[in-house]
């Protein structure tokens, strides 16, 4: 069953991408990204109910306050990834952003030394750098004329901007401080409760999103615009069950890591098909780069 875990949190997690982009690539509605949050808040806080109240799992304020410092970690990764995603393509974010892994072994290396991880870990490190340095130097230096003809197909325009890049590099950040924090406060809570933790305080994040911005700016909700955004919901909570339980399975988690940790090509594919995105023979050069060593720390499962 792994495999299909693996697969299923794959599959989830781009399309939680995919239509993440969609619900929060409107520049003239600058609230999109709350709006995002609202939304995965609100599946999350029904996914937690339903495991507290059918599932039978265990959890308490205590549990709350212990995970929370994770918890918003990952949350306000996830709000600034859902700002960035009206400044750039998905296809240069999603790889960018899932380079945390790559920052999560700098973190290692940083706190447990060098010696215990495998040269080809320092290799893949490396190579995800180089990877998102490049994107960083194409982005920057891309004419405008270029630019605007490939962006023609997509009929989406995004000016030339260190913006673009900075944000998902902080995504990037974030999230591997949560994934390396994760790592130490699960060694005294169970999985089962820290996930329940995480998904009732996004709730609670929810919560306030949607006050603030329904009561305190006074915006409306677009059922059409909001559609994409609850759907990527459902797909991010999805994705993020499937995951646990691939890993669960220790004997095959090295090989499920590579599989869930490769999600950022799939996303890249929805974002030519769907999104009509189309990047230069730099660009894609670039992205290259950053799955190898993205693929590499997954087989590591670092």
């Amino acid at each position: 069953m792994w495999f299909w875990f693996a697969l299923a949190a794959l599959l989830c997690w781009s399309g939680s991408d995919l239509f993440s982009k969609l619900g929060c690539q409107d520049a003239e509605d600058k609230y999109s990204h709350l709006k995002m949050i609202t939304a995965v808040g609100v599946v999350m806080g029904l996914h937690a109910a339903y495991e507290v109240l059918i599932g039978g799992t265990q959890i308490n304020a205590q549990t709350v306050v212990t995970y929370l410092p994770v918890s918003a970690l990952y949350i306000l990764s996830m709000a600034i990834g859902y700002l960035g995603l009206r400044y750039i393509e998905l296809s240069i974010s999603s790889p960018i952003c899932n380079c945390s892994g790559a920052i999560v072994a700098v973190l290692i290396f940083a706190t447990r030394g060098i010696g215990e991880l495998p040269k080809a870990a320092i290799l893949a490190v490396a190579i995800v750098c180089l990877g998102v340095i490049a994107l960083g130097i194409t982005e920057a230096n891309e004419d405008d004329d270029l630019r605007r003809a490939r962006q023609d197909e997509s009929n989406h325009h995004y000016a030339k901007s260190w913006l673009a890049i900075t944000i998902p590099i902080i995504y990037c950040l974030l999230d591997a401080m949560g994934t390396f924090a994760d790592s130490i406060v699960l060694q005294t809570l169970d999985e089962d409760s820290a996930n329940a933790a995480y998904e009732l305080t996004f709730f609670a994040v929810g919560v306030l999103c949607a006050i603030y911005v329904l009561f305190i700016k006074k915006q409306r909700l677009i059922p059409k615009a909001e559609k994409p955004k609850y759907i990527g919901a459902v797909c991010e909570t999805a994705g993020q069950f499937a995951y646990i339980y691939a890993l669960a399975d220790t004997k095959h988690a090295a090989l499920a890591a590579p599989i869930i940790s490769a999600y950022c090509v799939a996303s890249l594919v929805w974002s030519r098909i769907f999104l009509k995105e189309k990047l230069s023979k730099k660009h894609y050069a670039s992205v290259f780069l950053v799955v190898v060593g993205i693929v590499i720390l997954g087989i590591l499962d670092i």
